[in-house]
């Protein structure tokens, strides 16, 4: 039985979708869910100037703050309409290499599944396996669901 479950979200529509179903399998087993928001720093560090990746991690860092709390207020008020009151959900912003921060959560929060969309925002991922979750698919120690 699942204790906890890890749902990284990135804003995209598979992430909704993932919402939606880890909600429901939360709900059936009396299980946490923890939102996951990573900001992806990989990027930012191939900029050239300090204060320019620092304004650029605090924005990202806020509108992840915003995504995910508009994502687990969906979740909380559309998906639940009053049916999961056995469900906490937390939100956790962590920067990093999403995939990298994704597998260090499952070992700190001891989350016992993960459900994730099976690619991101990114646009040529739609076609493929995206790499986090492919990364994540065969690294983790726990289950993991992809939603498509």
């Amino acid at each position: 039985m699942y204790q906890k479950i890890l749902l990284p979200t990135d804003g995209s529509e598979p992430a909704e979708r993932e919402g939606e179903y880890a909600l429901s399998s939360a709900d059936l087993v009396g299980a946490d869910i923890i939102v996951l928001y990573v900001i992806d720093t990989y990027y930012l560090n191939a900029l050239p100037q300090q204060d320019l990746r620092d304004q650029l991690s605090k924005e990202l860092r806020e509108e992840g703050k915003r995504a995910v709390e508009k994502f687990k207020n969906n979740l909380e008020e559309s998906q639940c309409e009053g049916k999961c009151k056995n469900v906490n959900i937390s939100i956790v912003i962590k920067e990093g290499k999403p995939a990298d921060v994704i597998l260090k959560t499952i070992d700190e929060e001891g989350v016992d599944q993960v459900i994730m969309g099976k690619s991101g925002k990114h646009g040529f991922e739609k076609f493929l396996l995206g790499s986090t979750a492919e990364r994540v698919v065969r690294s983790a120690k726990v289950p993991v669901k992809l939603v498509p």
